[in-house]
């Protein structure tokens, strides 16, 4: 992702969650941001795409920032349940699936839109 700089959109503000550099290079962050957990990840090819999910699992809670992504996908590392990093969507139960956000790296901070 390219740095843009930090502006108002009509979907929301851009906040601050935390640094490129916190991330693990597989696995995933918490970060807890206006009392929502997220789990926050590497994704795409390139080093500084990221992508936002909350970070509880719907089946059993497991954290999500406690697995890691394998072929787009975030794995639960409580019973391996995988969420597609992009859309949220459980591959294996069409009807499950968590919320993603929009996520952008500006200045080497990682920021996402949470309405």
């Amino acid at each position: 992702m390219a740095d843009t700089p930090d502006t108002n959109t009509d979907n929301g503000t851009w906040i601050d969650l935390c640094s490129l550099s916190e991330l693990p290079e597989t696995g995933g962050h918490f970060v807890n941001c206006d009392n929502r957990r997220l789990a926050v990840f590497r994704g795409g090819d390139k080093g500084d795409e990221v992508r936002v999910t909350d970070d509880t699992c719907p089946h059993a809670g497991g954290s999500l920032s406690a697995g890691y992504v394998s072929d787009g996908c975030v794995i639960c590392p409580w019973h391996g349940w995988p969420f597609e990093i992009d859309t949220g969507k459980c591959p294996d139960s069409p009807t499950v699936q968590i919320q993603t956000y929009p996520a952008r790296v500006v200045n080497g901070q990682i920021q996402s839109r949470i309405e």
